[in-house]
C-alpha cells in the first residue's frame, strides 16, 4: 500500500496538479477581473443616464428662465443662480464637479418651484405651466437615474472590497467611485420671500 502512494506522488502527478492549480488561479483572476470590469462599465453607463437627464433638465432651464423672468423681478438673485449653476455644471470637467454642481442646481431648482407656487400669475400662464411640468418630470427621471447609478457604484464598491477580488481590485486599479449624496443643509426646506 506505501508502495502505490509512492507511485502516486511522481513527478509526472505533482507537475499536473502544479498545473490544475495554476489553470484554475489564473480562470479566477480572469472571471474576477471581468466581472471587475463589468460592473465598473456599468457604473459608467449609469453615469451616463444621470448626464443624459442632466442635459435634459439643463436644455429646459434657459427656457424657463426666459418665461418667468417678467413674473419673477423680485427674485433675479435666484434665476441669476440658476443660470450660472448651469453654464458651471455644463463646463465641469469631472465627474465630482458635475455631481457638485448638479446637487446645487437641484437646490435652486428646488427654491424655483417654491418661488413659482407663490406667484397665481405664473401657475396661470400656459408655457410657465408646461415648462414646469416638463421640469418636474425630469427632475423625477433624474432622481430615478441618481438612484440607479448609487445602486451600480454600491455593487461596485462592494466587489473590489470582498476578499480575494480586493487584490484583483488593488493590483489593477480599480478605485472606488463617488456616490451622489445631498448637499449640506438641503433637508431643510428652502424659504422664499414674497414681495407684494
Amino acid at each position: 500500500m506505501a508502495k502505490k502512494q509512492q507511485t502516486f506522488f511522481t513527478n509526472r502527478n505533482i507537475a499536473i496538479i502544479i498545473a490544475a492549480l495554476i489553470l484554475l488561479s489564473l480562470l479566477w483572476l480572469w472571471t474576477t477581473y471581468n466581472s471587475l470590469v463589468t460592473k465598473d462599465i456599468a457604473v459608467d453607463a449609469q453615469w451616463a443616464q444621470v448626464e443624459s437627464q442632466y442635459q435634459r433638465r439643463s436644455d429646459l432651464i434657459p427656457n424657463l428662465v426666459s418665461s418667468v423672468r417678467g413674473y419673477l423681478t423680485f427674485e433675479r438673485d435666484l434665476l441669476t443662480n440658476i443660470t450660472e449653476l448651469r453654464s458651471r455644471w455644463q463646463s465641469a470637467a469631472t465627474q465630482e464637479d458635475r455631481i457638485k454642481f448638479g446637487t446645487a442646481l437641484d437646490s435652486a431648482i428646488g427654491r424655483l418651484l417654491v418661488v413659482v407656487e407663490n406667484y397665481p400669475e405664473l401657475k396661470a400662464d400656459k408655457t410657465v405651466t408646461q415648462l414646469m411640468d416638463e421640469l418636474a418630470g425630469t427632475e423625477n427621471r433624474i432622481a430615478v437615474e441618481r438612484m440607479r447609478y448609487n445602486e451600480a457604484v454600491r455593487d461596485f464598491n462592494t466587489a473590489i472590497r470582498r476578499f480575494p477580488a480586493n487584490f484583483v481590485a488593488s493590483s489593477f486599479g480599480f478605485e472606488k467611485k463617488l456616490y451622489f449624496s445631498a448637499t449640506p443643509g438641503s433637508e431643510e426646506a428652502p424659504t422664499v420671500t414674497i414681495y407684494p
